[in-house]
């Protein structure tokens, strides 16, 4: 499982230095080939191949002309490559969502239990700050038996 934050840098070619605290989880848990993609271009979801190779079984398994999984495809295939960790422990984000979701110098890499979440650092402070727990949250969690 991923959790926490683990503030890191996007080095001047775009090579995400894997935190050491989600590198032990990887290594221990899964091989050197992710997919990193996202679905509106804000942050990068880097999945670990064997966890997206889930969701596409599961996508698999829907009509062609589900509406809802055209869309989610479209999204994820735009932004998303295959991509292989480096002999240093360093992931390439595509170009297109670095661009995009303004992917360099501090980043914010949070687990989100089976893949990890990339985005620029401020930014992400901002939505933390601005969008407040509330109490329809809490009690959204309590109804979930959180």
């Amino acid at each position: 499982m991923f959790r926490g934050n683990h503030p890191t840098r996007i080095d001047e070619k775009g090579r995400l230095k894997v935190p050491a605290e989600f590198k032990r989880v990887l290594d221990e848990k899964y091989g050197q080939q992710f997919y990193i993609t996202s679905f509106d271009g804000k942050v990068a979801h880097v999945y670990p191949f064997e966890e997206w190779e889930r969701i596409e079984q599961k996508l698999a398994g829907l009509s062609t002309f589900n509406p809802t999984k055209k869309k989610f495809l479209d999204r994820t295939n735009y932004w998303g490559q295959q991509i292989e960790m480096d002999a240093q422990g360093r992931l390439l984000i595509p170009q297109l969502l670095r661009e995009s979701a303004q992917i360099k110098g501090e980043v914010a890499v949070t687990g989100q239990l089976t893949y990890l979440v990339v985005r620029n650092l401020e930014q992400y402070r901002r939505e933390i700050e601005e969008d407040k727990f509330t109490p329809e949250d809490e009690k959204t969690l309590d109804e979930l038996g959180i």
